[in-house]
């Protein structure tokens, strides 16, 4: 008793593994779950017209019945009434038993007919409304397949857009910035530092020197010629 239900245990996981799986592939290809459902109910549809078939000829069968029928109590109608008309009673007697046994099997009949007529509508309304489903299954599936690769499309465009980061422009530029700001500061710093050097000031020093004492000269010479001007007679040159 424990290994049957053993067995069925496994059994059962088994089923759920392979539920599992197919559920699993129906999702990463949903028009193969789409045309298997569509598939499974063009079956059914077939099925359905077989049976609806088979309703529709047995009314046909019945109304063949019925119209025979008809037409053969009709006959016996029309012989009862000459078999009374000629005094026939024995023959008027069977004909009477067959003129009501024709009644009642018309009777029987008749309610056949009216089931089968209810059957033949209802089956091809089924088959109308099964049609009608399928259709609608297969439009939803152009639809919804239509909505799943415009999804598709958009999700890749903002698997993109979130790949394509800036962030490693700013840092590459944020790099260039830092190094143009450390050579501004180193050249600011040379200079600095040339204009402090010792060597650099006396250079300055004697620069200035050089020009004060010129300065000078040009002064004493300037003054030794209004002298010299200022000594010469007028009228009389040197």
């Amino acid at each position: 008793m424990s290994t049957i239900n053993l067995i069925d245990r496994l059994g059962n996981l088994w089923q759920g593994f392979v539920s599992l799986w197919i559920s699993d592939v129906e999702k990463r290809h949903p028009e193969i779950a789409y045309q298997n459902a569509i598939d499974s109910m063009i079956d059914k549809y077939g099925k359905l017209k077989s049976a609806t078939a088979a309703i529709m000829r047995r009314r046909e069968e019945i109304a063949a019945r019925l119209a025979t029928e008809k037409d053969e109590l009709d006959a016996v109608t029309a012989d009862l009434n000459s078999a009374l008309a000629t005094g026939q009673d024995e023959l008027g007697i069977v004909l009477i038993q067959k003129k009501n046994a024709l009644d009642a099997s018309i009777k029987l009949l008749d309610q056949d007919m009216q089931q089968a007529r209810g059957d033949a509508d209802e089956a091809k309304n089924s088959l109308l409304q099964v049609k009608s489903e399928i259709q609608k299954l297969k439009d939803e599936k152009d639809r919804m397949l239509a909505q799943m690769l415009s999804a598709q499309a958009r999700l890749k465009i903002q698997n993109q857009l979130d790949g394509l980061s800036v962030d490693a422009e700013v840092r590459a530029l944020d790099n260039v910035r830092e190094h143009i700001k450390n050579t501004v500061a180193e050249a600011k710093m040379g200079s600095e530092l040339r204009d402090s050097d010792l060597d650099v000031q006396l250079a300055k020093l004697r620069q200035s020197s050089g020009s004060i004492t010129a300065r000078q000269q040009l002064d004493e010479m300037k003054r030794a010629r209004a002298g010299q001007a200022a000594a010469t007679p007028s009228g009389k040159t040197m």
